[in-house]
């Protein structure tokens, strides 16, 4: 379908079912889980909750939502939502922005206004960015999915069918997490549309770490990092086996209970960003929330999970081999609480790595946690690399 104007309009109906649910909420008996050791302790969720029912305004961040203009058009036979924030400045370079889970396009809400309009901030009107930020299929405002098969490489083949849609013939693609993914198999499969990528989380694991000869030319501080990362998660990725193998049974609870929705993914938010064990001081529970309601109003829950299965299916997940190659330039900004921290040598084997910077802050949702940082080393990247 041709692409149509959008707006978020969340029917009443909705927020009062939501409510209800919240209301009628049924917690664990009481456990001694003053830590995050076992799961999202029960003080912490019961606050998030009580000020979801009473303090929350949705309709706040819905109007906050559309401010920016917004499209819905079909890509690979699924629907596709998206942000398109075009720049005031001519001669802006596009530029696209892939979250991942458990996010949406309210990760990259801080840095729309400063990527598109640097002036309007205190910027150099020569790095613009017309910027178009989608809602990967199965996700949020563009989801469900309604057929099989929709892995990573899929959603990559669905945004770049919006940015030509859109006219852009050549580009920038950034993301991280599954963004990542998609970013790099924009790169890998349309070179010819590709300025360059930029990365958050760089995927170019070893086929076997135990090879002695994998670690030739990484630093002791990138090794260090790397087991730092490794012990972060060593317990973390159950989820990831639950989404690649069962998605459908999980997609129940999660579509029935928002607080059990809410639970799943804040314990996520809290593990994998630097908020040194405390979630609002990185971000607000508006914020969180607000991310949560892309999930809950659309019914999404179990197809974004259901990314993990296909992906796993058809041998595309974050865990599987990968001998491609990314030929066009590439950046990558290492946050110190990322998941994934990936020595140079490694990225420089598969992708042609022209900028890497160690970010002093932030983790696995860079944009969300960090927007000045973020739009800083894209700013840098874009400015020596991808434009004329």
């Amino acid at each position: 379908m041709p692409i149509q104007p959008f707006q978020v309009e969340v029917p009443e109906a909705a927020l009062e079912d939501l409510r209800r649910r919240l209301e009628r909420t049924r917690f664990p008996a009481p456990f001694d889980d003053a830590d995050w050791s076992q799961g999202i302790p029960a003080a912490v969720l019961r606050d998030f909750v009580e000020y979801w029912m009473t303090d929350y305004d949705w309709r706040r961040e819905e109007a906050k939502l559309n401010a920016f203009d917004q499209g819905v058009t079909e890509a690979r036979g699924e629907r596709l939502h998206f942000f398109h924030v075009r720049s005031p400045e001519p001669d802006a370079l596009p530029i696209v922005l892939t979250h991942g889970w458990p996010g949406s396009p309210v990760e990259f809400q801080a840095v729309l206004g400063p990527l598109s309009d640097p002036v309007r901030y205190g910027g150099d009107p020569g790095d613009a960015f017309h910027v178009v930020c989608p809602s990967m299929p199965g996700y949020g405002f563009s989801g469900p999915t309604s057929q099989r098969g929709v892995d990573v490489h899929v959603v990559a083949d669905a945004v770049a069918d919006l940015m030509k849609e859109l006219g852009y013939g050549r580009y920038v693609a950034q993301g991280g997490d599954w963004g990542a993914l998609v970013t790099r198999r924009l790169g890998e499969a349309y070179p010819e549309r590709l300025a360059g990528i930029h990365v958050n989380m760089l995927f170019a694991m070893p086929a076997d770490l135990a090879d002695p000869a994998v670690w030739e030319g990484v630093t002791t501080s990138e090794q260090e990092a790397f087991a730092a990362a490794g012990a972060r998660v060593a317990d973390g990725t159950g989820y990831m086996a639950i989404q690649s193998t069962r998605p459908q049974t999980l997609a129940y609870g999660l579509t029935d209970s928002p607080t059990g929705l809410l639970a799943w993914i804040l314990e996520k938010f809290y593990a994998w960003s630097d908020c040194q064990g405390d979630l609002e001081s990185v971000y607000t529970k508006d914020q969180l929330l607000t991310n949560v309601m892309h999930y809950w109003l659309t019914d999404t829950a179990g197809s974004a999970a259901r990314l993990y299965k296909e992906s796993a299916r058809a041998g595309t997940s974050a865990t599987d081999p990968w001998s491609g190659q990314v030929d066009v330039p590439t950046g990558y900004a290492r946050y110190p609480m990322e998941m994934l921290q990936t020595p140079r040598v490694w990225a420089e084997r598969h992708y042609n790595l022209v900028h890497l910077a160690d970010i002093d802050r932030g983790g696995h949702f860079a944009a969300f946690e960090q927007p000045e940082r973020f739009v800083e080393d894209l700013r840098a990247f874009a400015r020596q690399h991808c434009r004329p």
